[in-house]
């Protein structure tokens, strides 16, 4: 038996800490960027505020805003020239969740005063789940023009399949052994082995699916 894998879906998520780093590999970006890739994570991840009066979506203001405060590290360069970070994400991303929790921003600055780059990380990734989609399955980069600046530049590279094989340059597969009688044919290029861990994580979940097949109802 052998599986063809498809291209991922936004509903394939392993392990939400492992999606959340696929977005420092898109980094940097301007602020507009910035705005527009926070906004777009917690949209799809269908996080939903305690409160009518935390808005889900930051707008460049409000990041500003957020650096005013120390909530969010200031950017590298000034003005049009200026940069973000996998970094500035995460701390935009705590931030909103934790508005959306219900915290105020006092007691925000208070909690993320020496927290590390790691701690926010993790809180992060728990906070959005299994529903945080990949750079792969973003919505707002699936439409035309929805993508600017090198995040639209970078996310339509991951977009875009594997190219076809030509009699110049054949497709080349590597083959995963699954299970007796069972392996998985993945073309080279498919994004998902992008991931360090794409291998492990792909025969874990073929064999749980294969245990259920097999299992007597």
């Amino acid at each position: 038996m052998t599986v063809a894998l498809s291209p991922p879906t936004a509903g394939s998520a392993l392990d939400p800490l492992a999606t959340l780093r696929e977005y420092r590999s898109l980094a940097p970006w301007g602020l507009r960027d910035l705005t527009a890739l926070a906004a777009g994570i917690l949209d799809a991840s269908g996080v939903v505020p305690v409160s009518a009066v935390a808005r889900s979506r930051p707008t460049e203001r409000t990041i500003r805003f957020y650096v005013a405060r120390g909530l969010v590290s200031p950017p590298e360069g000034r003005g049009t020239a200026a940069t973000y970070g996998y970094r500035h994400l995460l701390q935009v991303l705590a931030v909103k969740l934790r508005q959306m929790e219900g915290a105020t921003l006092d007691v925000i600055v208070r909690e993320m005063a020496g927290v590390t780059g790691d701690a926010i990380e993790r809180r992060a990734a728990a906070a959005l789940g299994t529903r945080l989609p990949p750079p792969t399955a973003l919505e707002l980069e699936r439409v035309r023009g929805g993508g600017r600046g090198r995040v639209g530049r970078a996310l339509e590279a991951w977009l875009a399949p594997p190219p076809a094989a030509t009699s110049a340059e054949p497709s080349s597969c590597r083959r995963i052994p699954v299970a007796a009688g069972v392996e998985l044919l993945v073309d080279e290029r498919h994004p998902a082995l992008r991931r360090p861990e794409a291998v492990a994580a792909l025969v874990a979940a073929l064999r749980v699916s294969l245990e259920g097949l097999l299992r007597p109802e």
